[in-house]
């Protein structure tokens, strides 16, 4: 019964949205306003979880917490990440990189270039994607590429929440 959840989560909310509509409408018409209200709340809930998806939602709670594994765990009951809203698709991808960029370098990198390519919602986010694809180029000893990378991080750190690590970036290049 999870398993339909998960591969048919945006179409249940769909559903649920629906449903929560007609009944939210029926006790309006009805005269139990107290009814309408808690559906109507009901409904604005189902509509949020369009838009931002609970298991994300959990997968970034979770590596707040430093908990990589529960992270992966509810990233991996995304089933049809290509389902998600686009901006929530690039979240996707972006958590998944963060999360391989310990293990597989190559994993990672796919998924932080796809991330870009869909496209994140801030200048912060796209910094760190292209902090991390620069921490990927630099092990790969493509210095030129990381260089790069590491400038256009510069450039979209508007908050320099991450200015202290292009720093320590820029210096380590120079050992390559």
């Amino acid at each position: 019964m999870l398993n339909l959840y998960y591969t048919y989560n945006r179409e249940i909310k769909f559903i649920l949205i629906a449903l929560f509509l007609g009944g939210a409408v029926w006790q309006f018409m009805e005269g139990n306003i107290g009814n309408g209200i808690f559906l109507t709340l009901l409904l604005a809930i189902a509509i949020l979880l369009v838009f931002f998806n609970e298991f994300i939602i959990l997968a970034l709670f979770q590596m707040q917490k430093n908990d990589l594994a529960k992270a992966e765990m509810h990233l991996n009951k995304i089933k049809a990440p290509h389902k998600l809203v686009k901006k929530q698709h690039a979240y996707y991808h972006f958590l998944k990189g963060n999360m391989l960029a310990q293990t597989n370098l190559n994993g990672a990198e796919k998924h932080f270039k796809q991330a870009e390519k869909i496209g994140l919602k801030s200048g912060q986010d796209l910094a760190m994607v292209k902090l991390g694809l620069a921490g990927i180029a630099m092990s790969k000893r493509r210095k030129m590429e990381a260089t790069k990378l590491l400038n256009e991080a510069k450039k979209l750190d508007e908050k320099k929440m991450l200015a202290e690590q292009i720093r320590m970036y820029k210096q380590h290049l120079k050992r390559i």
